[in-house]
């Protein structure tokens, strides 16, 4: 008879995905202990098997293990959470890839989604800031035009053009984002984007190393263009 996915179980189960190699990969992104290195394609059939669970989500992401939390995101009720237990979420995203692609992704699928990020992207904390411009990306990548107010992200847009390069270095980069989002996936927007994006040109996200890190969202948007993506949508945003 086969085992119920309990918490324990279900830790059990992650650790035999591990991967020394994804591991080493998500530490050099700035992930750190506890974590095993599973693939977040190896997650789908645990998850088929459990559903959403909030209360497992809870136990998960409680853990600090990054593999954990990220399961955590799958399993969890974007709309059982309160702006409260978003917040507790953030305030234990230690690295960028928690705080965009766990609690932002997470948030996204929820009704109260705009209101946290904005309050995020005010807060003037990097992972917070970057959390909420990510939140809006992964929103304008997924849902119908129609459900955004125009002009509230014409104001983001010109935010961010005037506010990149002396924001946090998270924040920059998911700054950036946020520009390729609106150019690509917000038509009514579109055009303005673009400009706004040409203008920045290259941004310098890291000034200390002597190879600095740049990000270019003009660039990327181009090439998206070219390749037919104007209005790209996904179906999905959790996977």
């Amino acid at each position: 008879m086969e085992q119920a996915l309990d918490f324990e179980t279900l830790m059990k189960e992650l650790a035999s995905l591990g991967k020394e190699r994804i591991k080493k990969s998500y530490m050099g992104r700035g992930a750190k202990e506890p974590l095993f290195g599973v693939a977040t394609g190896a997650m789908k059939p645990l998850s088929k098997k459990i559903g959403i669970n909030q209360s497992l989500a809870e136990e998960l992401y409680a853990t600090g293990n990054f593999d954990a939390m990220y399961f955590a995101g799958i399993i969890a009720d974007p709309d059982g959470m309160s702006e409260e237990d978003y917040d507790r979420w953030m305030d234990a995203a230690y690295f960028f890839m928690i705080s965009d692609y766990i609690v932002a992704v997470t948030l996204s699928e929820s009704d109260i989604a705009q209101k946290v990020a904005d309050r995020w992207i005010r807060s003037g904390e990097d992972l917070k800031m970057s959390g909420g411009y990510s939140c809006y990306c992964w929103l304008l990548g997924n849902r119908k035009d129609s459900e955004f107010d125009k002009e509230k992200l014409r104001s983001m847009m010109r935010h961010v053009k005037e506010t990149i390069h002396e924001a946090p270095q998270n924040a920059k980069k998911a700054m950036g984002e946020f520009l390729y989002t609106m150019a690509l996936s917000y038509l009514p927007l579109h055009e303005e984007a673009v400009e706004i994006a040409e203008e920045l040109g290259e941004i310098m996200l890291m000034k200390d190393e002597k190879n600095p890190k740049t990000i270019h969202p003009i660039a990327s948007i181009r090439k998206e263009l070219d390749r037919g993506r104007l209005g790209f949508k996904r179906k999905y945003v959790r996977c």
